[in-house]
């Protein structure tokens, strides 16, 4: 079998290191994709992407990150007959199209570690449904916040210290954003719906509360009663709506969730026979990822992979959705109706209500520096 990889850095190395050290295989790689090319490098290694799709491989992998021009090269690979095994959680959820493109063509877009990384979360997803219903996905699906917070709340560090020791230890980027404003985790989310619920959604429909406000208030409000804060991603199906949320939450020490520290991951389905099913492991890395990918390759290879009969579909907030939530604001005298217990004079724990009355209040009263948490006891 002939494979091509788009890209050589941390995934697309461990790719090529985990297929180097695998006995008893056909699968050859025909072509890399770099950006520069050096001296050291044989021939299979290339800076034109016209060589990769002149080689004709019958699988390209796609590790080179970001929005372009890896939408282009996957979307060019899945019309010329090509199937395409991707970690780019950031692009897939950003274009959605591509799974019509591949099921259009008769090719197969595979994407086992865009989320959780090593963790085989979308492929027990498949397993469950076989004989099973979904009705809800859970997850810390972000490492970078997952140890964030545990250095927060497990010693006496600053987020900001917290935060350039992560950029140090390369668990967060130099520009962060998308891991502490929660938009990684909304990405993740999108393509778990997908795979849970067979629903393609638009990923900006998600509302998304990351942990870039988080302040030692917050933090001190979850220790005196005894909890802990999780940036969450969780989507529920009621009927044939989804309620879809990414926000931090304040939880029970003894939650499960809670015991999850450092940069790992955890993610939970509830289907109607199985019940609660946990994953948890390395969420990212250049071997855990590379290892989600060649389990892919690998049930490509024998063909055991098949496409979702997914339908388009919106997220409904309004009706499934009621919770309490803690929230920090600079007017919180526009929540009085929601609020059950002051806490001092910018927070508050609303009472039991469903989010989108809250949702529009935060629209209509812009506090950049605001934070909320869903509560669960």
């Amino acid at each position: 079998m002939k494979v091509a990889l788009l890209g050589h850095g941390t995934v697309g190395s461990g790719v090529e290191k985990i297929l180097n050290g695998m006995k008893d295989t056909d699968i050859d790689i025909c072509g890399i994709l770099v950006r520069n090319i050096r001296p050291d490098m044989d021939e299979r290694y290339t800076d034109d992407v016209e060589k990769i799709f002149g080689n004709k491989p019958e699988c390209i992998i796609e590790c080179l990150g970001g929005d372009e021009p890896a939408y282009s090269y996957v979307k060019r690979a899945l019309e010329s007959g090509i199937d395409v095994i991707s970690a780019n959680k950031k692009m897939l959820s950003r274009h959605m199209d591509l799974f019509d493109t591949a099921k259009s063509n008769n090719t197969k877009l595979l994407f086992e570690a865009s989320c959780g990384g090593g963790i085989p979360w979308l492929i027990n997803i498949r397993r469950i449904k076989r004989n099973d219903e979904i009705v809800s996905i859970k997850g810390i699906i972000n490492g970078t916040c997952n140890y964030l917070l545990s250095r927060l709340f497990n010693e006496d560090i600053s987020f900001a210290d917290a935060l350039k020791n992560a950029q140090e230890l390369g668990y967060a980027e130099a520009d962060p954003s998308d891991d502490i404003c929660g938009y990684d985790s909304r990405y993740k989310l999108t393509l778990s719906i997908y795979e849970a619920f067979d629903k393609i959604m638009d990923y900006s429909s998600i509302p998304c509360f990351g942990i870039d406000n988080i302040t030692d208030k917050d933090i001190q409000y979850a220790k005196d009663n005894n909890m802990v804060i999780k940036l969450i991603a969780s989507a529920d199906l009621k009927g044939n709506n989804i309620s879809a949320f990414v926000m931090p939450c304040f939880i029970r020490k003894d939650d499960i969730f809670a015991s999850v520290s450092s940069n790992n991951n955890i993610l939970m389905s509830d289907s109607k026979y199985l019940g609660k099913a946990y994953f948890a492991g390395q969420g990212a890395g250049s071997l855990p990822t590379g290892h989600a990918i060649v389990q892919d390759l690998l049930d490509l290879k024998n063909n055991e992979m098949c496409l979702n009969e997914s339908e388009a579909d919106k997220i409904d907030n309004d009706i499934s959705r009621l919770g309490v939530f803690y929230i920090r604001h600079q007017n919180i005298a526009a929540f009085k109706d929601y609020i059950a217990e002051k806490i001092s004079d910018d927070s508050f724990i609303s009472r039991r209500c469903s989010f989108k009355g809250i949702s529009d209040i935060i629209d209509n009263n812009h506090d950049e520096k605001m934070f909320i948490g869903e509560i669960n006891r």
